[in-house]
């Protein structure tokens, strides 16, 4: 598996968000499917929803993100951009799903989501997008880091400090 850190770089004084240092939690697989279906059930009925990222309603993207991350000092705004390399998005599979509308981030308390999204092409073809969500208010920074906190746990992601 392959393991892509996040990188926050806080300029508030943020000690509360200090570097993770846990191995990420793996099962043995059940040794029949209908044992790996209802275990699957079970842990999505006690957690609710998977945290994901989306570009189309209805499509998880399977690339981890790079995240970097600022913060205001009077720690009223924010903003996180995004960095994924060869997203799921431009594959030709995906292409009747329809188009890249946005970055949508669902998780059980809901869905927050950005309009400012930017693909980068080589040669004329896709490589990379890079999406930026401005928070403008603590409780949106709030939100964010418990998305972000969620969907770490859910992808075996840490933190790290610039």
């Amino acid at each position: 598996m392959k393991v892509i850190a996040l990188f926050f770089a806080t300029i508030a004084a943020a000690s509360a968000f200090a570097p993770s240092t846990t191995i990420p939690f793996r099962e043995s697989a059940p040794l029949f499917a209908q044992e790996e279906e209802a275990a699957v059930t079970a842990v999505s009925a006690m957690e609710g929803p998977r945290p994901q990222i989306q570009f189309v309603k209805g499509l998880e993207e399977k690339a981890i993100p790079k995240v970097k991350l600022t913060r205001a000092r009077d720690g009223t705004s924010g903003i996180a951009t995004f960095l994924f390399d060869n997203p799921n998005v431009f594959d030709a599979s995906t292409a009747s799903q329809g188009e890249i509308t946005g970055l949508f981030m669902s998780d059980e308390e809901g869905e927050i989501s950005t309009t400012d999204v930017n693909a980068s092409f080589s040669n004329g073809k896709p490589q990379s997008i890079e999406s930026v969500y401005v928070m403008t208010s603590p409780e949106q920074w709030d939100r964010f880091m418990r998305f972000m906190e969620r969907y770490g746990e859910a992808n075996g992601l840490g933190l790290s400090k610039a």
